[in-house]
């Protein structure tokens, strides 16, 4: 199995899950930087599952978000950053 694959499998059902629809208040939004350009700011996935008022749910957007962030950021030769913001996207 490629060396890759088994990060890129797990990526690609995050940003599956990240094309559900909500757009609630606990929904986050992950963005890199640009290659040379700390201060860019490039949307990649928004995580907004809409679950409804029940507890054990209450950090799933959040922690999807997180996780996705750590997947990207541990790739062998990445050079941007990736981090999470509460809310919808933002330019």
């Amino acid at each position: 199995m490629n060396k890759y694959l088994k990060y890129l499998l797990p990526m690609i059902f995050l940003l599956g899950l990240s094309a559900c629809s909500g757009e609630g208040a606990d929904s986050y939004t992950l963005y890199r930087s640009g290659v040379g350009l700390p201060d860019l700011r490039i949307h990649v996935a928004s995580f907004d599952t809409n679950q409804g008022s029940d507890e054990q749910f209450k950090t799933y957007n959040r922690d999807n978000c997180e996780t996705a962030k750590q997947l990207f950021q541990s790739q062998p030769n990445v050079t941007v950053k990736y981090w999470c913001e509460k809310g919808g996207y933002k330019k």
